[in-house]
């Protein structure tokens, strides 16, 4: 059955004035420029999440024709979105997994995450009885606390992926709890621990073809932890994990999220705006309403703190933000209906960043991404959208 909401040439900027537009070209050269600031190594871009915002699918589709090393994802359902939309490149799945998923993870020729002597012992069972052989990474707890086998205690895992017969250990991994912190002492921590697996491990004769370990801050400001293949996640996108970290030369962010003006008018002074009258102007003014709000992603947190660009300069958001319309107070200053209202990205001289959204909702970058809802349409350079 067709998608009688899908946007098409003919209805493209009319369904939906809200939407994103997603620089594909952008991210292709954010990852050739983490490839050559990691010497080479394998680069695994992390796409949980909807790739942070920007899009699944289409995403992937176009790092697989950068020739991608890897991709990887949160969850068993992502991987098979993938496969089914024709992705070969291999997919690790990074989330804890239930013994019944192990089959949908063989069938679709997808890496698992094998955390636990039970886990590679289940995987190895199913993969037995399909007659097919399963690809795993070993995940090591090195002080994240999350999923994975503790450090301390590493050695049956060891044991019992030499003992699989049905299973091909390509990887072994940890996660960084801390990389982007200006103190390296819990990473160097981390660090010493995976590396002391490692090395013992391969004294047992367990040496997989990936070792990795370095998320976005640890591949920005930890080149002892790049191994041999890194794990860029918010980094791929153009945002910097956090603190004073600068992305390497060339890496940008490749998303726009806009709108349109669909409403005008004049407020006398004292007549509040939107619910529970938290703000009023102090003299006349004009007030435009914007058609976006928190059923969009677009922080109610962020009332009577955010701004957006119109025309080229920075207005505030007034009053309480709505499920689905906003307000701005653009003062004396002009502004019509279908004029572009900029939510995140720039316009002319003015730019709105991830972490100005962040600081006004008092979240981080990583949520802002991630929380712009699926009904925001996804719309690309090519005229696309998904």
């Amino acid at each position: 059955m067709p998608d009688l909401l899908a946007p098409t040439a003919a209805t493209e900027g009319v369904l939906r004035p809200t939407h994103l537009q997603v620089d594909l070209e952008q991210l292709a050269r954010n990852l050739q420029a983490l490839r050559a600031h990691v010497g080479g190594r394998a680069v695994m871009p992390i796409l949980k999440a909807n790739a942070y915002g920007h899009g699944l699918v289409p995403v992937a589709r176009r790092l697989e024709q950068e020739g991608v090393d890897y991709l990887g994802v949160a969850y068993v359902e992502e991987g098979i979105l993938l496969r089914r939309a024709g992705i070969q490149s291999p997919i690790l799945v990074l989330g804890g997994i239930l013994g019944d998923q192990v089959p949908l993870f063989i069938e679709h020729g997808l890496t698992l995450t094998a955390s636990s002597v039970d886990k590679i012992r289940a995987i190895d069972a199913v993969a037995s009885q399909l007659g097919r052989r399963a690809r795993v990474h070993l995940k090591l707890d090195t002080g994240m606390e999350r999923i994975g086998v503790h450090w301390y205690s590493a050695d049956a895992l060891c044991d019992a992926a030499l003992a699989a017969r049905h299973v091909d250990v390509e990887g072994v991994y940890s996660h960084f709890a801390r990389s982007e912190d200006e103190d390296p002492a819990y990473t160097a921590t981390q660090l010493s621990r995976f590396r002391d697996v490692l090395e013992a491990w391969a004294g047992r004769g367990l040496q997989p073809r990936y070792r990795h370990i370095a998320n976005s801050g640890a591949v920005l400001q930890h080149p002892d932890a790049w191994f041999d293949m890194v794990r860029p996640g918010i980094s791929l996108y153009g945002v910097s994990p956090g603190g004073d970290l600068s992305l390497p030369e060339g890496v940008r962010p490749a998303l726009r999220w806009v709108s349109r003006v669909v409403y005008f008018k004049v407020v006398k002074p004292g007549n509040p705006v939107s619910y529970g009258s938290t703000w009023a102007p102090e003299r006349m003014t004009r007030v435009v309403t914007v058609p976006v709000g928190y059923g969009d992603g677009y922080f109610r947190a962020m009332s009577d703190k955010a701004q957006v660009i119109i025309g080229g300069r920075r207005y505030p958001v007034v009053g309480r933000i709505c499920m689905d319309q906003l307000m701005v107070d653009i003062g004396d200053d002009s502004a019509f209906n279908g004029d572009e209202v900029v939510l995140l990205g720039s316009q002319g001289d003015a730019a709105i960043t991830a972490e100005d959204l962040a600081g006004w909702a008092d979240s981080i970058p990583y949520e802002v991404l991630t929380n712009i809802n699926t009904r925001v349409p996804r719309v690309y350079p090519d005229g696309g959208a998904a």
